[in-house]
């Protein structure tokens, strides 16, 4: 179990320890992956910036993902998800989180300015995936972008989520891969929700002020 994201950063850094000094592009998905980004950036003297995404809740369950939707616009839903919740469900439900998306990004470009990632090896962070939906449009979004290389780095995971990133990434890196597995906050002893204020306290470089 970790301590918090700062731990689980700490130990996700030192399987990415190779990328040290080579300015790596550190995209942190909001909220949860940007304290760990923030670890992550300063620890192998990279950039820190977001990639946003937002899961699909199913219906009386926000915190199970049945799918996600990307900055793009795009929806990334399995047609068996579909099949399961009903087109229109999935449809309703796309669409108010783009338009959360969009607010995200408009609050967040104070501190933010979408580094170009072309040609540039990216590690696209969050503290873990219980579905993998999230980090999956992440990678999807960012691989438009045409990235040199294509990391996944994750504090907790699935062996099946692991499989499922395996085809996007380059390379899936996780500190703790279990079975047992029904919450990402299961596997850390404090797991506080992290604020909008927070992340843009986070998103401003180390040794700056906004």
């Amino acid at each position: 179990m970790f301590r918090d994201r700062f731990d689980a950063a700490l130990q996700l850094g030192e399987r990415l320890r190779e990328f040290r000094g080579h300015n790596p592009l550190v995209l942190a998905i909001p909220r949860g992956g940007v304290p760990m980004g923030r670890v992550l950036a300063d620890l192998l003297q990279g950039e820190l910036d977001v990639v946003l995404v937002k899961k699909i809740p199913a219906p009386g369950q926000p915190e199970c993902a049945i799918g996600a939707v990307d900055e793009a616009g795009r929806c990334h839903v399995t047609p068996a998800a579909e099949r399961h919740f009903g087109k229109a469900y999935v449809e309703t439900a796309a669409e108010a989180q783009r338009a959360l998306l969009a607010e995200r990004r408009e609050r967040y470009s104070q501190v933010c300015s979408n580094v170009d990632p072309r040609g540039r090896s990216v590690i696209i962070v969050d503290d873990g995936s219980a579905t993998g939906s999230t980090m999956e449009a992440a990678l999807a979004v960012t691989r438009l972008r045409r990235p040199g290389l294509l990391v996944a780095a994750l504090g907790v995971a699935s062996p099946a989520v692991i499989r499922r990133l395996e085809s996007t990434a380059d390379r899936v890196v996780c500190v703790e891969i279990s079975d047992d597995f029904f919450a990402v906050g299961q596997f850390f002893e404090r797991f506080p929700q992290v604020s909008d204020e927070e992340v843009l306290a986070l998103l401003v470089p180390s040794g700056q002020t906004e």
